[in-house]
């Protein structure tokens, strides 16, 4: 069993910098983190599923009530950090070893995430206890610390901001590997190794070449291992359209069969306007928009998966440049999309 702890929450808002609160985005990735694992058979729970304060004794009674069989039980407490710093921090509890604090690293580490540190820290008024009040006071639970990033920098902002669900699926595959779990992600530009795997074979798939394979993600030789993600694409689609010199809006509209309007509306462009080597999402043949309404819990993933859309062609389309979702928010739905 594993319990994601969002922490902070309520009047506690935490750190806030470059268009982050703290307790709102501790919570963002802790429902991610949370749907998938139990999409992917592993019982999970939340220390808290909205907005509300927990105090650091309600919060470890609340965690140590939990009641399970599992011969692993474990408990995440996603933060955030400020100061001169950057990078993620993996803190695990004195009386636990390092295994998962490892796994946790490598598996950030295989997505090009900077890990700052791994590390335990003692009391200083008592060396056999841990430092923080969470690892202090719960007794049952394997409990792992993840400050994700300090905020105060641009850089950690920007990822954070725009790409935490590549920080989440990090920390969900070294669960289940931890686990024995299937880790199983379905991802348009990323490919986890399989065992027979080759540069080859994995190429071939996904008809780039072997060298092009290797230079998106930085291999010096052909040797990959089981587990290993790799990227299959520059973030590049056949809907997407590199502008010549020549092009027109409408010309480009014709050419796809699309409306100008929708090709506007899918770029968040607000004229006609076009410059050479621009790129251009390309929408396919929208008829007409579905418009939904965000709702308490909702997430770009959920709504995502809902509509059977990529992520990214959904914050494209709304012109969003973050993942943040605000309630009563209307995200625009292409009627007929094709991820």
């Amino acid at each position: 069993m594993v319990i994601i702890d969002a922490y902070r929450g309520g009047d506690d808002t935490g750190f806030v910098s470059n268009g982050i609160v703290e307790k709102d985005f501790n919570l963002l990735i802790s429902k991610y983190i949370n749907d998938r694992l139990n999409e992917l058979g592993i019982i999970s729970y939340l220390s808290r599923d909205d907005d509300s304060s927990l105090n650091i004794n309600e919060r470890i009674d609340k965690i140590n009530n939990y009641k399970s069989n599992d011969s692993k039980n474990i408990v995440i407490s996603n933060r955030l950090n400020y100061g001169d710093e950057n990078g993620v921090e993996i803190l695990y509890s004195l009386r636990n070893s390092d295994n998962l604090a490892n796994l946790i690293n490598n598996s950030l580490n295989e997505r090009d995430i900077v890990v700052n540190k791994i590390y335990q820290r003692r009391d200083e008024n008592d060396t056999s206890k841990d430092y923080d009040d969470l690892q202090k006071g719960i007794d049952k639970f394997e409990t792992i610390i993840i400050n994700y990033g300090y905020i105060n920098n641009k850089n950690d902002a920007e990822t954070l901001k725009n790409e935490y669900m590549k920080y989440a699926e990090s920390i969900i595959k070294a669960l289940t590997t931890y686990m024995g779990v299937p880790y199983i992600y379905d991802s348009s530009d990323e490919y986890i190794v399989k065992k027979g795997d080759t540069l080859y074979s994995i190429a071939r798939k996904f008809n780039i070449s072997v060298d092009e394979l290797k230079k998106l993600n930085n291999l010096s030789s052909n040797i990959i291992s089981i587990g290993q993600v790799l990227k299959v694409s520059n973030d590049k689609s056949n809907n997407i359209y590199i502008v010549k010199k020549g092009d027109t809006l409408y010309q480009i509209a014709k050419k796809y069969n699309v409306t100008v309007d929708s090709i506007k509306k899918a770029n968040g462009l607000t004229s006609n306007i076009l410059t050479i080597s621009q790129e251009l999402l390309i929408p396919e043949n929208i008829n007409e928009d579905i418009i939904y309404v965000v709702k308490k819990g909702d997430t770009l993933y959920s709504i995502a998966r809902k509509y059977n859309i990529s992520v990214n062609n959904l914050k494209i389309y709304n012109n969003l440049s973050s993942n943040l979702l605000s309630i009563n928010q209307k995200l625009y739905i292409p009627k007929n999309n094709n991820n």
